[in-house]
């Protein structure tokens, strides 16, 4: 996405930002929830080829599950004291890394928010602060796909909504916009938790499929979940019958949108995410300001676009303002 910097004029000219190791080499942190998730892996792959390009070091560690907050909280720890020079971090939860992160601040270490936000407020209060927030707009993935199950209900159904992890703020906002796109058109009947996990997501499908037989859509907020859902209405012999869309995209979801058990995924990117994170540390590392927030980019991959979007995986197939390669020296 941007051309190639040279390691050795960007040393000089970062001089002093940060705390680096005593070479003066320039090292990424970025810490994610974990790699068993296809998503957080892509994050991972599309830092590690940006830093390749770049001809930066960059280093991604994780916990090992969605909810391995004292994981993810440890590598951060550990992190702290090696010499990184700028940190990305996924936190679990709204509050989960702040407190590994006040190490990390008190060096004045910059640090970008990625992907889901951290609180603001607790942030605060600890003194910790972020250069910048790269992520997508989960409320827009949330309408995305709202208005996508209602065309492909026709208007109206009863629908139910597979929920992430209680109080992670991704989540949370795709439920709002799913809520707000079908407002009176469509009647949710259940909302259920399911951690973001696959198998956790067919259990509580089967449930769904128990108490609500008559339901035509599901909304899941991640595609493991959305992927068990798909597994449990197949089980059921209902495949077709019940429109399921998720969000994140990744090749798994993409491949079942072609073979027809998902109707559609809201693709958020993540690979786009990881370049970003890795931009943007560059950047601040040449003493650029970055902006307050920057939109990595969605869009609806359904039956009409998925083989584009496959051949193209992980990568966009959509253009959007990447505000970060006009701040980066050439």
């Amino acid at each position: 996405m941007v051309p190639l910097v040279l390691v050795g004029a960007l040393a000089a000219a970062a001089c002093g930002r940060g705390d680096n190791s005593s070479s003066g080499e320039f090292k990424i942190a970025i810490v994610t929830r974990n790699f068993t998730n296809p998503y957080w892996a892509a994050l991972r792959d599309g830092a590690m080829a940006e830093a390749a390009k770049l001809g930066v070091k960059v280093t991604v560690q994780a916990g090992q599950s969605e909810t391995d907050a004292d994981g993810e909280n440890a590598q951060i720890s550990t992190m702290a004291a090696q010499g990184f020079g700028c940190f990305g971090v996924v936190p679990v939860n709204g509050t989960n890394v702040i407190t590994p992160l006040t190490a990390v601040a008190r060096k004045n270490i910059p640090i970008l928010n990625l992907d889901t936000q951290i609180d603001p407020a607790a942030s605060k209060s600890a003194g910790v602060s972020y250069a910048s927030f790269i992520g997508s707009d989960n409320i827009e993935a949330g309408k995305t796909a709202g208005g996508k199950l209602l065309e492909a209900l026709g208007g109206s159904g009863k629908v139910a909504v597979l929920q992430g992890i209680a109080g992670e703020q991704n989540g949370i906002n795709r439920d709002k916009g799913f809520a707000e796109a079908v407002a009176g058109k469509l009647d949710i009947v259940q909302e259920a938790p399911a951690d973001y996990e696959q198998d956790k997501g067919l259990q509580v499908t089967e449930a769904i499929l128990k108490a609500h037989p008559d339901i035509t859509g599901i909304f899941s907020a991640n595609d493991t979940m959305g992927l068990g859902a798909a597994q449990a209405i197949k089980n059921a012999g209902r495949t077709g019958q019940i429109k399921v869309i998720s969000v994140d995209g990744i090749q798994a979801a993409l491949e079942a949108v072609k073979a027809g058990t998902l109707y559609g995924t809201v693709t958020q990117y993540p690979y786009a995410e990881g370049q970003l994170a890795v931009q943007g540390c560059l950047a601040q590392h040449q003493g650029k300001k970055l902006p307050d927030r920057v939109v990595s980019p969605i869009a609806f991959i359904g039956k009409d676009n998925v083989e584009q979007q496959i051949s193209a995986f992980p990568r966009p197939i959509v253009n959007f303002d990447n505000p970060l390669e006009g701040l980066l020296t050439k």
